[in-house]
């Protein structure tokens, strides 16, 4: 692999365009940009697909009803915008266990899988907590 393959973005250029996007959403929308809301919001699409009434009756989804909106499309795009970064910059690899964790863990897959699965849990339970 030469210098330039594998060569991701400044961070300090990501972040400043990451500011800048927050200055317009709250500037142009009123709201922070977020993403623990569509992931609810997509779990209630999952939902509505065995029982639609169901959902429709709870309280949580009375408030956050399951649509396609702004912030939506912006997971959509946080993931369409790291694939072309990271095959653009080259730098993109598929792994199950990535090195470093097997340095410190070991290379099973499914215990990197659980692990990841409930750090997930966590955090979106915390994002929740905080309501976004």
């Amino acid at each position: 692999m030469t210098q330039e393959e594998g060569k991701g973005w400044n961070p300090y250029i990501a972040g400043a365009l990451t500011g800048l996007l927050l200055i317009f959403s709250v500037w142009f929308t009123g709201k922070y940009v977020g993403v623990s809301t569509t992931f609810v919001r997509s779990a209630g699409y999952i939902e509505q697909v065995f029982d639609a009434d169901r959902v429709s009756q709870m309280a949580y989804f009375k408030k956050e009803m399951p649509k396609i909106d702004w912030q939506f499309l912006f997971v959509v795009g946080i993931f369409v915008g790291a694939l072309v970064s990271s095959t653009t910059s080259r730098s993109f690899r598929s792994e199950a266990v990535p090195a470093r964790w097997a340095g410190r863990f070991g290379s099973s897959v499914s215990k990197r899988a659980v692990a990841a699965f409930i750090g997930g849990t966590i955090a979106m339970f915390g994002a929740r907590l905080a309501d976004g």
